[in-house]
């Protein structure tokens, strides 16, 4: 006899061994539908396996995310199957389920986006045949057996020490696979196979070069649907493609991943700057600015030596080791000790917008989103061991006045001890609390990110939300008791001992770069009027007005606001036209009536027409819309 409770403490009592199938069957026949994997003491199994003994259960179903998950893996092998029926000399290595959707590394001759609608259709005949995923569990030798013509399995295979090993399979294929599966492919209702790109095996570039194929899939063939338009209105904010219409960034192979911007770029940056600052500063923060490269001795000293070299870049100097910096924190340690700290001059709270550099492979970057060179908006805050809350809760709130201004919303993550580490137990373990501490008094629901610490210490990340409803994992704030450790960091406290102060290290935009990027597809290239690289351009209506809008533009530069003329020999209508495709905030109009009165006619991009403002009136909402930093596109 087999006991089996329900999450709702019911329990239910069977002759023989039920498999999760079976008890769902006995809820209801709709519920048994839905259901794609059964839960016990944590652990997911397939609805096709018996339950031998006395369990607590629950249910996964199409409902929730982990169900989402199982679909996905199930649909990459799918995929793998399709592309052997295929391409019968390919040979599969890994598979699994990614952020957003799923992918096979696949070793096969290249091929293009072309062919992926060949590979879905034979996709479609697999999902049609409904076949049910099969778990068996084999012994070694049997497994190499079966993989031995495929040297990525047999090398996956003999790295398993007295793991149990099992295949998962699916009409007539077969994987390597902890699982669990779906009952069978008919419960993928809607799949799309999105891109290819290079990969190397095991991240490795002195290893095989394969073919990566993305996908993504649902049990809804309406939230495929509304994936694929989410991706093409993306396609249409595409911060590359806008970045380089706007006139704001570019990218050269003279500095692969290395962003070049330009005068509007700058424009835009220096406001996002300029409004960091003025944050900052209110908040109590100090500026200062560390050397972009520093001795290997102070690295090894750091610790990033030993855990962070494989994406540093080195060089000598006078026969000594040098590394660009990959992160500011080593050269705050140094300000740090340029001078001695009462516990009445804590928190220290120094923030440095420091340009930082680390090797990403070629094939990994994307546009803003991942390059090799970028700044960081860090700041280290040094504090007293009861100051953590107050100073964790700080950062928190000063994130969200600074995300509010993009029109920004976010979740938190508090991420754990990571396998490779430095530091003390104890040290992790009061940082961790620390940090739940100031999560609860923060009072915003966080959820935690098991082993996805920094190497120093626990954190915080911050997930933004753009106006797409994606998500881009921005902020973050790390507790760290090691590093003072490390460069004998210290205070003289109450007691006129020395005492070791705690550490924060925190950024709020990231990554300038990719937090412009955000922004480019956030707003898709409209910007508020204080961001906008343009805020105003002027159009005289002939050639005759062109010195008098050329003095227009001094006089409104001369109180900051950012304008340029269009002097072209165009119609008005063909000049107000394009101004708009590149959202500029303010077209003004200049004739002979605007010259002869002194005032200004305005078109805003929602439409309206403000005739015969006055250039005071104008200067003055202008100047205070810009200094406050509204969103909103009523201006005038």
């Amino acid at each position: 006899m087999i006991t089996i409770t329900f999450p709702d403490n019911a329990i239910k009592q069977f002759e023989e061994n039920p498999t999760g199938m079976e008890i769902a069957l006995g809820i209801s026949e709709g519920f048994a539908r839905n259901c794609v994997a059964v839960k016990i003491k944590d652990r997911l199994l397939d609805l096709s396996l018996p339950i031998r003994e006395d369990s607590q259960v629950s249910f996964i179903t199409a409902k929730d995310e982990e169900g989402l998950e199982i679909l996905r893996h199930s649909s990459a092998h799918v995929m793998a199957e399709a592309v052997l029926n295929l391409y019968a000399d390919a040979k599969l290595t890994i598979g699994p389920v990614v952020e957003d959707g799923f992918y096979y590394d696949i070793d096969m001759p290249p091929i293009s986006e072309d062919d992926l609608v060949t590979v879905e259709t034979e996709m479609k005949k697999i999902i049609k045949a409904k076949n049910s995923f099969e778990r068996r569990v084999v012994t070694k030798e049997e497994a190499l057996k079966i993989f031995a013509d495929n040297p990525f399995k047999l090398e996956l295979i003999n790295e398993l020490a007295d793991q149990e090993i099992s295949l998962y399979q699916n009409g007539k294929f077969i994987d390597l696979c902890r699982g669990p599966h779906i009952p069978h492919t008919g419960m993928i209702k809607g799949f799309k196979l999105l891109k290819i790109s290079g990969a190397y095996w095991r991240a490795d570039q002195t290893r095989e070069q394969l073919q990566r194929l993305y996908g993504i899939s649902f049990f809804d063939k309406k939230q495929l649907n509304k994936y694929v338009h989410l991706i093409e209105e993306a396609k249409k904010r595409d911060h590359r493609k806008l970045g380089t219409r706007l006139d704001l960034f570019s990218f050269h192979d003279e500095a692969a991943g290395m962003p070049f911007f330009h005068a509007k770029g700058m424009d835009m940056w220096n406001s996002l700057l300029d409004y960091w600052r003025y944050e900052h500063k209110a908040a109590g923060y100090v500026e200062t600015k560390t050397p972009v490269m520093l001795n290997r001795k102070l690295w090894e000293q750091s610790g990033h030596w030993e855990n962070y070299r494989e994406n540093m870049y080195t060089s000598v100097i006078d026969d000594e080791e040098y590394a660009i910096k990959p992160m500011n924190c080593p050269g705050g340690m140094i300000l740090y000790k340029t001078k001695a700290y009462s516990y009445r001059d804590l928190p220290l709270r120094a923030g440095e917008v420091g340009l930082v550099h680390r090797h990403e492979l070629s094939g990994a970057l994307s546009g803003l989103f991942r390059v090799r060179a970028f700044h960081q908006d860090d700041a280290h805050i040094f504090m007293t061991p009861d100051q953590i809350g107050e100073e964790v809760l700080g950062v928190l709130q000063l994130a969200e006045r600074i995300y509010k201004r993009f029109g920004l919303t976010f979740h938190l993550e508090l991420s754990t001890r990571p396998k490779k580490s430095i530091g003390e137990d104890g040290q992790w373990e009061e940082a961790t609390n620390g940090l739940k501490k100031a999560l609860e008094a923060y009072g915003q629901d966080y959820v935690i990110n098991e082993g996805d610490g920094a190497f120093y210490g626990p954190k915080i990340d911050i997930h933004i939300k753009d106006a797409l409803g994606r998500t881009w994992q921005c902020g973050t704030v790390q507790l760290d008791m090691a590093l003072p450790q490390r460069f004998d960091l210290s205070y003289k406290g109450q007691d006129n001992e020395k005492h070791r102060p705690i550490m924060i290290h925190r950024v709020i935009y990231g990554s300038m770069e990719r937090f412009f990027g955000i922004l480019v597809e956030h707003f898709a290239g409209k910007f508020p009027l204080w961001l906008a690289p343009v805020q105003a351009i002027l159009l005289p209506i002939n050639q005759d007005l062109s010195d008098y809008a050329d003095t227009i533009k001094q006089a409104l530069e001369t109180h900051g606001i950012r304008c340029e003329v269009d002097k072209r020999n165009e119609t008005l209508k063909k000049k107000i036209r394009e101004a708009q495709v590149n959202y500029v905030p303010l077209i003004i109009t200049i004739g002979d009536k605007e010259q002869e009165t002194g005032t200004l006619s305005v078109r805003t991009l929602d439409g309206k027409v403000r005739m015969g403002l006055s250039m005071d009136k104008f200067v003055t909402q202008v100047c205070q819309h810009i200094k406050e930093r509204k969103l909103d596109e009523e201006i005038l």
